[in-house]
């Protein structure tokens, strides 16, 4: 018997016995191919299938990080913890160095109480013109300063506004309303001056002040603590009254019942920034009431003429002043702001007010011969004419 030709099948995938070749040869019929059978399981399916879930877990790692690293920085709306929007702060930008109060966690800007303010505006009655004219002159022979000036005169209410509006960088003047709301916490019956308090690191502050090195854990009185913040501009007894007085927010609080609508507390001493701010006229405003209203008592007033009377540093107005001239005063300084704020008593008995603060390069000479040469000026200026 011939052998079947079945050579033109040994190219497929076809898998028959020699009896259906015949039998497919002479009567074909459309069927389906059998595929070939090893007699082995194929892992590779499995194996490929766990391999894709590993890989696409991966990819999601990665393109969830690389997202929320970079893609969000461009395209922040389409993730929500890639970037938190403060809306409060894009709303109100100016809240986090201009606020006046706070209140559950959040600074606030407490509205001036313009309808009954505390404190007692100076009537103006005439600007002085030609002191004015004088001090314009001798600012235009100091190009490197940027002064504010205000002069009131107590007799014939007559003034001086020299930029007195704007706000500037108060420096350790600041403490002027830190002391006004020290007595008034303690005609309040807050705390007595003979109250102490225990210096610790915390308070503890560079620049002015011998306090930062004295030893810790002892107790300092009240009186004390405001004798040195003013007399030697001590910033370490500054931050520990404040604090003994509420904080900032309470100082802040109360300069907007004074009526003040500028000065502002927003740093502990020393604030070498300048964001602690004020104006000539508000400043002077503080000391008219200090001097010439009943915001105080005469106690408190008694107290404060004396520390404001024995100010260590006497190279500003004071350095500007005869001899015979009582001076009550506060100075700041620095660096780019330097000034000096008080109340001056004449040889011959008037009196007036007078603020002068200077914007210079830093530590720059021209700001301290500035003041000095206008003192001189508005001192004689006030003295010998009506």
């Amino acid at each position: 018997m011939p052998e079947p030709k079945y050579n033109n099948y040994a190219k497929t995938d076809l898998y028959t016995s020699f009896y259906e070749q015949y039998y497919f040869k002479n009567k074909p019929a459309k069927i389906k191919p059998i595929k070939k059978f090893s007699g082995k399981k194929k892992s590779g399916n499995k194996i490929g299938v766990a391999a894709f879930i590993v890989f696409s877990a991966l990819l999601f790692v990665v393109c969830t990080f690389s997202f929320r690293t970079f893609i969000a920085d461009i395209f922040p709306y389409n993730t929500k913890n890639a970037l938190k929007a403060d809306y409060r702060k894009l709303l109100y930008p100016t809240h986090n160095y201009l606020y006046k109060d706070l209140f559950l966690g959040k600074y606030i800007i407490q509205d001036t109480n313009y309808s009954n303010p505390l404190m007692i505006d100076m009537k103006e009655s005439y600007e002085r013109n030609g002191l004015k004219n004088r001090l314009i002159a001798l600012a235009n022979d100091y190009s490197k300063i940027e002064p504010s000036i205000y002069v009131w005169e107590y007799t014939g209410k007559s003034y001086v506004n020299i930029n007195a509006d704007i706000a500037f960088p108060a420096a350790s003047i600041i403490k002027i309303p830190v002391l006004i709301e020290m007595f008034r916490e303690i005609e309040h019956g807050k705390f007595s001056l003979d109250d102490k308090m225990v210096l610790e690191d915390h308070y503890r502050a560079p620049g002015s002040g011998k306090l930062q090195y004295s030893q810790g854990g002892i107790a300092h009185t009240m009186d004390y603590l405001a004798k040195i913040m003013i007399e030697n501009s001590d910033n370490s007894s500054t931050n520990m009254i404040i604090s003994k007085i509420g904080g900032m927010p309470q100082v802040n609080r109360a300069i907007k019942r004074w009526g003040l609508k500028t000065t502002h507390i927003n740093n502990w001493l020393p604030d070498m920034d300048g964001t602690n701010v004020t104006t000539s006229r508000e400043m002077a405003k503080m000391f008219y009431n200090i001097d010439s209203t009943n915001i105080l008592s005469n106690e408190s007033k008694r107290h404060i003429a004396r520390y404001l009377s024995h100010v260590k540093n006497n190279r500003l107005l004071q350095a500007g002043l005869p001899q015979e001239a009582i001076l009550l005063h506060k100075t700041g300084d620095i660096g780019f702001m330097l000034g000096d704020a008080g109340i001056v008593k004449t040889a011959n008995g008037r009196k007036y007010i007078v603020v002068i603060l200077v914007k210079r390069p830093y530590n720059h000479h021209q700001g301290k011969d500035f003041i000095v040469k206008a003192s001189e000026i508005i001192y004689n200026n006030i003295s010998y004419q009506n």
